[in-house]
């Protein structure tokens, strides 16, 4: 074993003492190997200049792409962004790979290698790439934008951003919210501003006594001489039911999302006054107090 060691020490010194003892023969074989290595690295750095600038040309034409296929809707920038990083990363990948190639790596360990690492971190990020899935499905289907009022997992509120991971909703009262994408995309997602118009339906009671066709057409009137009430569909008045105590007449009418909650409140109030002006009575719950007399006993 220890002239086997000795023997090995010696083949790897003898070039070195060889090269500074100045053998020529040494000399030229390391500045051959040198110069073939040096030219190795301009053509990787090269392989990687030549990437990044592939990398940022392709994702700007794979953005551009997008948002031609997508013309006729509404301007978003979102999904075009989310190619655009796939298509940089991507090529960036593949140029990183080309160039430790080219200095002589081999590139199939480091694919296995990456491979092994991807199902592992994978596997401890199971819920983190639901999300990101659902995200992708998000971002292709575009079941809502930024802008758009919407309900989500039961909050209602305006979209004011998204990513792969998380919806950033601001619901009505002031509060920022958070929601992943994967229970986002798993329930029901209620769109309110996509339609462009939402309906209005209020009910009143009015007395027996009352005028009913009076009253269904103030409610009509009502609706029609605010601005805010959209033409068509027209608005729409009935008797919706016979109550105990009152006669049920409602009022249907349709709005665009931004006037619907405030005009819902201001309808309200109009018919309140309009009917009280015209004579109309609106019913309320009367508490009827009943004495009982003491009950006397048989026996006294």
């Amino acid at each position: 074993m220890i002239p086997l060691l000795a023997d090995t020490t010696a083949q790897l010194l003898n070039p070195i003492s060889s090269a500074l003892s100045g053998d020529p023969v040494v000399l030229r074989g390391m500045a051959a190997t040198l110069a073939a290595f040096s030219v190795r690295i301009v053509v990787a750095i090269l392989i990687l200049i030549l990437t990044l600038w592939a990398a940022n040309r392709l994702a700007g034409l794979a953005e551009r792409a997008v948002q031609r296929v997508r013309r006729k809707s509404p301007p978003d920038r979102t999904l075009g962004a989310f190619v655009s990083g796939l298509v940089k990363y991507l090529v960036v990948a593949i140029g990183l790979i080309a160039a430790l190639q080219q200095l002589g790596v081999q590139t199939t360990s480091v694919i296995a290698v990456l491979g092994a690492a991807s199902l592992a971190v994978g596997l401890a990020l199971q819920g983190t790439l639901s999300n990101v899935a659902a995200g992708v499905m998000i971002l292709l289907q575009r079941p809502y934008r930024a802008g758009d009022r919407v309900e989500l997992n039961g909050r209602q509120g305006v979209v004011t951003g998204m990513d792969l991971f998380n919806t950033k909703l601001e619901d009505f009262d002031g509060l920022t919210l958070y929601l992943p994408n994967g229970k986002v995309f798993g329930d029901m997602i209620v769109n309110l501003s996509q339609a462009g118009r939402r309906r209005i339906s209020l009910t009143f009671g009015i007395s027996y006594d009352d005028d009913l066709d009076l009253a269904l057409a103030l409610l009509v009137e009502i609706a029609r001489a605010d601005p805010r009430v959209l033409a068509d569909p027209p608005p729409w008045s009935r008797v919706t039911e016979l109550a105990d105590s009152a006669v049920k007449v409602t009022l249907r009418c349709w709005s665009t999302p931004d006037d619907w909650m405030n005009l819902g409140y201001d309808l309200v109030k109009q018919v309140k006054e309009a009917f009280e002006a015209k004579g109309l009575s609106f019913p309320y719950p009367h508490q009827v107090q009943v004495e009982r007399e003491p009950r006397v006993d048989p026996a006294s």
